[in-house]
């Protein structure tokens, strides 16, 4: 996207909100065993990156697929990657597993076939957040509840994913954004919790954010191709507000935060974070940072002052963050970066 410049409506929208110190009513977040987060879909499938002790790394050999031009009619695959992020987190508190997906990717059947070739009993999971509206954040969520039959699935959204946005780069044609469906995604049997404010999730172990406070002087947004319809014209939306976080807590280790795209700013939602729970801590950073391409680009050098001093033990930036940031970050935070990459799964468990 191109930027252009603002009108004053336009600066005063990305301009920051002001959430100074502690939350007035800090939120109870159950501390966990360990959580297991699993990327089933992201923007790199690397099946030469080797693990570790809390790193499992998916190689070739994932499945098989028919291939006549080879003498046993077959050859190894690995997983699907595409501009789009899914992930599954499962949460072990007290001897009990649970289990929610967090996006489901950009096409239809790329989440699916990641989940069978990773052995993923999709059965198992119990509730489906999604991170904002944005269509590479959605793309399997038909295919997931083909699946799993019409059941009924809890999924837990912010009340603006259903805003119909576009992109209208100056001197280009704008080019509008599939839009999510309530009426369609409740038809396939999910059912929808829309909710601004934070939630708890899997019997308090698992928060959702709600809207990021913007506090940042730095983490302004969208530029103003990105456009949202108010229901008479369209206007920038430079803060994305339906975007939040999922948050867990490591008993002993500090705060895990997974973002879909970051477009509260990777700092802001880290800082939102440690606010609404009470947890100075920040143990782990995974998912999207938005900070690919032109517009973003001057910001990754405070995001990257600021990381240090928020100083994850491990920090798994992907789908959206660019490899300028992934340069930067790995770069100014050797021991914390991680590659990241499709079918990975991070093992994060309580000291």
């Amino acid at each position: 996207m191109c930027d252009g410049p603002a009108g004053a409506a336009e600066a005063a929208a990305g301009a920051p909100r002001p959430a100074e110190g502690p939350a007035v009513d800090p939120i109870a977040l159950e501390p966990v065993d360990e959580v297991v987060i699993t990327t089933l879909v992201d923007n790199v499938y690397d099946a030469l990156l080797t693990g570790d002790e809390r790193i499992t790394r998916t190689p070739f050999g994932a499945g098989l697929a028919r291939a006549p031009q080879f003498e046993s009619g077959a050859t190894s695959v690995g997983l699907m990657a595409e501009q789009g992020f899914s992930a599954l987190v499962s949460v072990r508190r007290a001897g009990r597993t649970s289990t929610v997906l967090f996006d489901a990717g950009l096409s239809p059947e790329a989440m699916l076939t990641n989940a069978d070739r990773l052995g993923v009993d999709l059965d198992a999971v119990q509730g489906v957040v999604l991170s904002h509206g944005h269509f590479d954040h959605a793309g399997g969520l038909a295919a997931l509840a083909a699946r799993r039959g019409r059941a009924g699935l809890a999924m837990t959204v912010h009340p603006l994913v259903w805003t119909r946005r576009r992109l209208a780069p100056p001197g280009a044609d704008a080019v509008e954004l599939p839009t999510l469906s309530k009426t369609s995604l409740e038809g396939e049997g999910f059912e929808v919790v829309e909710r601004r404010v934070p939630s708890l999730l899997l019997d308090g172990s698992v928060l959702i954010t709600g809207e990021i406070d913007r506090t940042t002087d730095f983490e302004r947004g969208m530029p103003p191709p990105h456009q949202a319809f108010d229901g008479a014209r369209w206007e920038h939306d430079p803060l994305v507000l339906d975007d939040q976080a999922l948050v867990v807590h490591v008993r002993g280790k500090g705060l895990v935060v997974l973002t879909g795209c970051g477009h509260g700013g990777a700092v802001n939602i880290a800082r939102h974070a440690q606010r609404l729970t009470g947890v100075d801590r920040l143990y782990a950073l995974l998912g999207g940072l938005h900070l690919a391409g032109p517009v973003f680009e001057p910001i990754i050098a405070p995001t990257v002052d600021a990381m240090r001093t928020l100083a994850p033990d491990l920090l798994v930036p992907g789908h959206c963050t660019g490899w300028r940031a992934q340069h930067a970050f790995a770069a100014a935070l050797p021991d914390a970066w991680v590659q990241g990459s499709t079918g990975s799964s991070y093992l994060l468990a309580a000291a």
